[in-house]
C-alpha cells in the first residue's frame, strides 16, 4: 500500500502544479514590444485570490470528508488516503502556508496589533479545525494536517511510553504555545514559522541545522509515534481543549464493550483510557482533602509561576530587535570592540536620537513584563491542573478513547472484534 501511496502522491503533485500553471496563464505578465527584460523575482508572489479561497474550499472538503471517514465509516485506510492527500496538497503543493499551527500568531497579532490587517486565509485555517474538533473531534489532526500526515506515514513501529513521561513532555507544547503568542502579539518574531522543521523539507530551503532537526523528528518518529504533534504543536494544545467538549468523538467499538482488552496496547499515542473499578472507593474525607489541596495548590502555582515569567521578562525580551539595538546602541564599550552592524548604522544615518530609542524599548519591555506575568500564570495554571489529573481517579467502565489527546486516526478500531 505504501508504494501505492508514493504513486499517488506524485500524480497529485502533477496535478497541483499543472492548477498553478493553468492560473498563471489566465493573469501573464505584460508584454513589451522593446528589448526591456523583465527581472526574476526573488521572493514568491502574492498568492492568487482564487487559489487561496481554492485552500481553504480543500481544507472544508478535507475535513469533511475525514470525519465522515472516521465517525460514520470508521475506516482506516480512508483516513490513510487523506493523509496521502493533505501531504501532497497542504505540504508540498502549498510548502506547509498557510498552515492552521503558523495561523496562531497571525491571530494574536492581529488581536494585539490594531493595524495588523489578519488575512482571511490565516483566519479561516486557524478557525475551521477548531470548529470540526468542537464537533467531531481531532480529526484535523487524524490526516488532514500535513505536519502529522508525514508522521503518521513513518510510524512504522510505535512503541508506547509511560504516563508519567507523557504527561512531563506535554508540557512543552503549553510552553510553546505561550512563547509563540507572546512574541506575536509584541511584534518580535514568529517563532513557528522561523523554526518550523517541516516547512523546510517541503520547500528544501532550511538551514542545515533545521534539516537536522526535522531529521531527528521524523527518525524518531518511526518509533515514537508523531513525537512534533504530541511533545511541541502549540495548536494541538487548543485542539485539545476543544475536543474534550466535541458533541461526537471516534469510539473503539461501535457499540457496547465487551472488555477483550483487545485494543489497549494499540495506541501509540497513550490516548486509551483503561477502564477503572470502583474496587476502593474513596471516603468523603478524602475526597474533601484533595479538593482542598488543590483549590491551594492552583492559585500557588499561578502566582509562582507569574512571579517567575516576570524575572525573567528582560531575557525573553531580548528576541526582539529593537531590544537588541537597543542594547548595542547603549553599551559604548560593545560599540567600541566589535564592528557596527546594519541595524546600528541604519539607527545612526535615520537620525532619531538615542532617547527616542531607550522610551520605545522601555514600552516593549513593559509589554513583556506584563506578558511574562501571563506567560508564568498560564504554565503554573497548566502544571497545576497536570497535578490535579494526578489526584482525582475518573472511574469509566469501558475502554474509551482520551477525548482530549486521541487524534482520531483509527488504529484502534481494526483490532475490535465488535463490528456492528
Amino acid at each position: 500500500m505504501r508504494k501505492k501511496a508514493i504513486l499517488f502522491l506524485l500524480f497529485l503533485l502533477t496535478l497541483f502544479q499543472s492548477m498553478e500553471s493553468f492560473a498563471k496563464q489566465r493573469f501573464p505578465k505584460p508584454e513589451f514590444e522593446s528589448a526591456y527584460t523583465q527581472p526574476e523575482t526573488l521572493q514568491p508572489g502574492p498568492r492568487y485570490e482564487l487559489l487561496a479561497y481554492l485552500d481553504v474550499l480543500v481544507l472544508l472538503s478535507t475535513l469533511s470528508l475525514i470525519s465522515w471517514l472516521i465517525l460514520k465509516k470508521r475506516s482506516r485506510k480512508g483516513v490513510f488516503w487523506i493523509s496521502i492527500f493533505s501531504l501532497a496538497y497542504f505540504g508540498f503543493y502549498r510548502e506547509g502556508c498557510v498552515c492552521s499551527i503558523g495561523a496562531i500568531q497571525n491571530v494574536s497579532l492581529g488581536l494585539f496589533y490594531s493595524a495588523y490587517t489578519l488575512p482571511f486565509t490565516a483566519l479561516a485555517f486557524f478557525v475551521i479545525p477548531l470548529v470540526f474538533t468542537l464537533f467531531y473531534g481531532r480529526t484535523f489532526c487524524a490526516g488532514v494536517c500535513p505536519f502529522g500526515a508525514m508522521q503518521d506515514l513513518v510510524a512504522i513501529q510505535p512503541q508506547k511510553m509511560g504516563s508519567r513521561l507523557n504527561s512531563v513532555l506535554g508540557l512543552l507544547p503549553y510552553l510553546y504555545l505561550g512563547l509563540a503568542v507572546l512574541y506575536a502579539a509584541t511584534g518580535t518574531d514568529f517563532i513557528i514559522c522561523r523554526y518550523d522543521p517541516f516547512v523546510g523539507i517541503f520547500r528544501l530551503n532550511a538551514s542545515f541545522g533545521m534539516f537536522v532537526f526535522a531529521g531527528i523528528l521524523l527518525g524518531s518518529g518511526v518509533f515514537i509515534a508523531r513525537p512534533y504533534c504530541r511533545f511541541l504543536c502549540p495548536y494541538g494544545v487548543i485542539l485539545n481543549w476543544f475536543s474534550r467538549f466535541s458533541k461526537k468523538h471516534m469510539t473503539i467499538t461501535p457499540a457496547n464493550c465487551i472488555q477483550c482488552k483487545l485494543c489497549e496496547n494499540t495506541c501509540p499515542y497513550d490516548a486509551i483510557n483503561i477502564p477503572i473499578t470502583v474496587k476502593n472507593p474513596e471516603t468523603k474525607q478524602e475526597l474533601l482533602k484533595k479538593f482542598i489541596l488543590i483549590c491551594i495548590l492552583i492559585p500557588v502555582l499561578i502566582a509562582a509561576g507569574g512571579y517567575t515569567g516576570s524575572k525573567l521578562h528582560t531575557t525573553l525580551a531580548e528576541v526582539n530587535p529593537r531590544v537588541r539595538l537597543a542594547k548595542a546602541v547603549m553599551d559604548p564599550v560593545k560599540m567600541q570592540e566589535k564592528p557596527e552592524s546594519y541595524e546600528i548604522k541604519a539607527f545612526k544615518s535615520s537620525g532619531k536620537p538615542a532617547k527616542q530609542l531607550l522610551e520605545e524599548t522601555n514600552e516593549i519591555l513593559r509589554k513583556f513584563y506584563i506578558g511574562g506575568w501571563l506567560l508564568g500564570g498560564f504554565m503554573g495554571l497548566t502544571f497545576g491542573l497536570l497535578i490535579a489529573g494526578r489526584l482525582i481517579t475518573n472511574y469509566n467502565p469501558d475502554y474509551v478513547p482520551n477525548k482530549g489527546t486521541c487524534l482520531s486516526c483509527n488504529r484502534c478500531i481494526e483490532y475490535c472484534p465488535v463490528k456492528v
